[in-house]
This record gives structure tokens, C-alpha cells and sequence, in this order.
């Protein structure tokens, strides 16, 4: 029978929707803050390639310049602002003024995230054709970057959509813990909202659902080394402000950050084209 006086209850806590609120990627490239200015010089630097000499006929040592490589990363402002009616925020459930502060936090580091894989998307270095995701896809990888001279020094980063991670999954190595030297759920702050990592080969494995084609039969996912991209922001990073408008009567929340990328190495990103179509 139908209850002819149901009482509703509203829960007061909030249910995050699901999206990605932290910002991990700037941790795997260069990065420098500005003091003042909206250009940051990243400087590659050195020997071209060259080979030791011996003495010339005429007793003396032939010399030569090092390899100097000025790049600019020029740096743009990004904003995210929201705004609530006070007469919203009293009619809607929930604590809609943390709801916002959150909020433009949340969209903040995705811009960071988006600069980054942005310019790895410019890598021209790639592993062909698009394939799923297999140890002979992760040996190229990373048999491109040794070939060009990019050091196994414990900065270099895979980035992966959750199908490559599935496929990957197949490969004991990649899920056994004997071969994987940090596991995911040993990581500081292992459960808070930020994506988890985990060490295999000597690389720092992401597994971030935003890259191009993410589901598709055309992922882009990437390895890099730390060197191959630097990224700027004003000095002391992002800023908040929250505030009240007494006039209009208005609550707002608003965050902002200065920043810019470049990409500094094009041989120290390798593209990972992969076929992710089937666990879409």
C-alpha cells in the first residue's frame, strides 16, 4: 500500500561526484616558481654529443662550446570562480560553501594536469601503431629513451589509462609484489583523493583516466622522463579567496594560479599509442 504522509530525510553530508581533484603530474616534471614576470627560462644544457680529443699537431688541446638551449615556458592566468545566492545556499542541502571552496580547488590542479599532458602530447617519439598494452609496448618504451641517452635515474614516469593498467595487470612482474618495488596501497596518504603509484622497472606508474582518447581505440598514454618538461607557476602556487558580496547578497569562492609549461626534451618523451577499445 502507499504511504499517503512518507517523511523525507535529507543527509547532510555530502557525496563527492566523481572526478579527479588532486594534481600529481607536476610532482614527475621540471618545475620553478616566479617571482615576478610571466616568462620562466628553462635551461638545457650540454656537450652536443662530443667526443674527447687528443692534442693537436700544433701541442696544443683543440677546444669547444658546451650546448646551451634557452626554452620559455610563458606563464597565463587561470581562474575558477563560484558564486551562490545566500538565499541558495540556506535552500540547498548540504554545506554548499565548502561544496565551493572544493570545487575550484578541484578544478585548479586539473588545469595543472591538462598543461602537462598537453605538451607530452606534442612527443613525436612513439611505439607505432596502436596495440594493447603488453611488456613488449613497455620494453620499447623504454628501450627509446635509454637509446636516447635519458638516465634510469628514478625519474622516469609512465602515464597509463586504467585499460593499459588492465592489460598490464596480465604481466606477473607488473602485479607480483616481489618485482614492484613501491605497491600502491604502501603509499603515504594511500587513501586520499590523488592517484596512486606504484614503482616497476625503475618507472613511476599513473594511472590517470583524463589522457587523450582515454577508452578508445586510440589512447595516448605516456613515459617521460622528469627533464623532458618543465612547468612554471607564480611563486607560492595556486591561491584561494572566499568572501561575501553585502550588497547583492552573495557567497563566491575563487581560485587562481599563474602558470605555463614548455617541453624541454623531445627525446624524453616516448608516446604509448594503445587499443583500450576493449575495456571501455
Amino acid at each position: 500500500m502507499s504511504v499517503s504522509a512518507p517523511q523525507i530525510q535529507f543527509r547532510t553530508e555530502t557525496i563527492a561526484t566523481f572526478e579527479i581533484g588532486a594534481s600529481i603530474l607536476r610532482d614527475t616534471v621540471t618545475t620553478e616558481a616566479v617571482t615576478k614576470g610571466n616568462q620562466a627560462k628553462f635551461l638545457v644544457s650540454g656537450t652536443g654529443g662530443a667526443s674527447a680529443v687528443t692534442r693537436g699537431v700544433n701541442g696544443k688541446i683543440p677546444a669547444r662550446q658546451n650546448d646551451n638551449t634557452q626554452n620559455t615556458a610563458t606563464l597565463v592566468e587561470w581562474h575558477d570562480k563560484v558564486e551562490e545566492t545566500s538565499f541558495n545556499i540556506f535552500a540547498s542541502q548540504g554545506d554548499q560553501r565548502a561544496i565551493m571552496q572544493q570545487g575550484v580547488v578541484k578544478v585548479m590542479n586539473r588545469q595543472i594536469n591538462d598543461d602537462i599532458i598537453t605538451l607530452l602530447n606534442t612527443g613525436t617519439v612513439n611505439t607505432g601503431a596502436a596495440a594493447v598494452g603488453s611488456l613488449a609496448m613497455v620494453l620499447k618504451s623504454k628501450t627509446k629513451l635509454q637509446n636516447a641517452s635519458v638516465p634510469w635515474d628514478n625519474r622516469v614516469t609512465a602515464l597509463i589509462t586504467p585499460a593499459m593498467d588492465s592489460y598490464l595487470e596480465g604481466i606477473d612482474a607488473y602485479s607480483n609484489a616481489d618485482y614492484v618495488d613501491i605497491k600502491p596501497n604502501e603509499m603515504p596518504n594511500a587513501w586520499s583523493d590523488r592517484p596512486q603509484v606504484r614503482r616497476w622497472k625503475g618507472v613511476t606508474w599513473i594511472v590517470y583516466p583524463d589522457l587523450p582518447g582515454n577508452g578508445t581505440n586510440a589512447e595516448k598514454c605516456f613515459m617521460y622522463h622528469e627533464s623532458a618538461i618543465g612547468h612554471a607557476t607564480n611563486i607560492g602556487g595556486m591561491t584561494t579567496a572566499i568572501g561575501y558580496n553585502e550588497e547583492d547578497d552573495y557567497s563566491f569562492s575563487r581560485a587562481t594560479c599563474f602558470m605555463g609549461g614548455v617541453k624541454l626534451q623531445n627525446s624524453g618523451i616516448v608516446v604509448m599509442n594503445h587499443d583500450g577499445s576493449a575495456y571501455a
